[in-house]
């Protein structure tokens, strides 16, 4: 009998224990039901409102009017402070609007973007796997594949300045100074070639540079002019006076054909395929050197693709080759320094070519290992090959462009 007392004793002074710590935690933690809690009304479908709502601010006030509108107030939240407002409003307009005092130099510029952006998005602002290019791409957008960069698509600088200041580097989004956030914005511009290397961008030249593609855009106006026309009552039956194929499918067998149309179709593949051989026969002409001083040294030139490997983010060769970040480099050997025309070429390098010094296996030789050394202020930033053996096999490799 003792035993059984000591044993239900026990318990029960443990469950006191536990009822006690229960009730002290919740009514320390947990929210008493508010004195003027919303109430069923005679409508169901309604709550009767028993406080007047507060005002407040940003998701908060859209909960509120949405509960005034059903005749119930939820007693949420509390008005936003003007100091928490402003950390939020960051965004620069395109005609300056919000943009902070500050400036940056192209030269501070190209050091900050490789610290913080180049990983992503190249030295030269080429891009770096599937991340995007910002420099390059100019007159593109009309092509079948068209390059979106700053200099070819987007329509103001106002936008470049916000993103980089608002999102930028990835990781540690505005960890960047308003002078950091200038010169790295200035050296974006170098890079299409829209500013010199002497450039210096503030919040008091801003405005000055426009980008090319400024007046590339349209409002949308399709909800006035399309809309009306898509949501009309749709036609489900006699749509068309009359239903014929105007178009086969040479490629999917999808399309119904009679014994005629199998025919024109095996015709339409037969005279394809000459066409394509003799493109490749072209390509094939087009590469080959001019004359005998131009023979090619063929496991040279390979060695030299694989070199050249470091200069396709900026310069194209080969059929289609175009000016990018850098000119392209198809019959480089005897033209003049700086000599394709329309591209914006450094002041130095143009001034070396009207002078008549032109491109040799000697001067280019000169270029690719020290570029900054042989054209003083050149616009290119890479730093040079490491040997002569690398600049050796580059120029054997682009002398099988020569003819392109």
């Amino acid at each position: 009998m003792s035993k059984s007392l000591n044993l239900y004793g026990g318990s029960a002074l443990g469950l006191v224990v536990v009822l006690t710590a229960a009730y002290n935690f919740a009514d320390r933690n947990v929210a008493g039901f508010p004195e003027r809690a919303p109430v069923w009304g005679g409508d169901p479908a309604m709550f009767e409102a028993r406080a007047p709502e507060p005002s407040n601010g940003g998701l908060i006030a859209a909960a509120n009017a949405d509960a005034e509108g059903a005749g119930m107030n939820f007693g949420l939240g509390r008005p936003a402070l003007p100091e928490e407002i402003s950390a939020w409003d960051v965004d620069i307009m395109p005609d300056g609007e919000g943009l902070p005092e500050g400036s940056g130099t192209v030269l501070d510029g190209e050091t900050l973007f490789s610290q913080n952006c180049a990983v992503c998005h190249g030295e030269f602002a080429e891009g770096v796997g599937n991340w995007p290019e910002l420099a390059g791409g100019d007159g593109s957008l009309a092509d079948e594949d068209p390059l979106k960069t700053v200099g070819s698509y987007w329509p103001y600088l106002s936008t470049v300045w916000d993103y980089v200041h608002r999102s930028m580097p990835y990781g540690a989004a505005q960890t960047l100074s308003d002078d950091e956030v200038y010169a790295i914005t200035a050296y974006i511009l170098y890079s299409n070639f829209l500013v010199e290397d002497d450039f210096v961008l503030s919040n008091d030249n801003f405005l000055e540079v426009e980008l090319p593609n400024a007046d590339g855009f349209i409002v949308d106006d399709r909800p006035e002019t399309e809309y009306p026309v898509w949501r009309t009552e749709p036609c489900m039956e006699d749509c068309k006076d009359e239903v014929e194929i105007t178009m086969r499918a040479t490629v999917l067998d999808v399309t119904p054909e009679d014994e005629a149309a199998r025919q024109a179709r095996e015709e339409m593949a037969e005279q394809a395929e000459p066409t394509q051989t003799a493109g490749a026969e072209t390509v094939t002409e087009a590469s080959a050197p001019a004359d005998e001083s131009m023979a090619i040294d063929t496991a040279l030139a390979e060695e030299g693709e694989g070199v050249f490997r470091q200069c396709r983010a900026c310069h194209m060769v080969g059929d289609g080759a175009q000016n990018r970040v850098g000119p392209h480099l198809n019959a480089v050997f005897g033209r003049p320094l700086g000599g394709i025309d329309g591209f914006r070429y450094s002041a130095t390098m143009e001034e070396m070519g009207e002078e008549g010094i032109v491109w040799t296996d000697e001067t280019m030789t000169e270029f690719f290992l020290k570029p900054r050394d042989y054209v003083p202020g050149t616009k290119m930033s890479f730093n040079g090959l490491r040997s002569d053996e690398d600049a050796t096999a580059v120029i054997e490799y682009l002398k099988a462009f020569q003819e392109n």
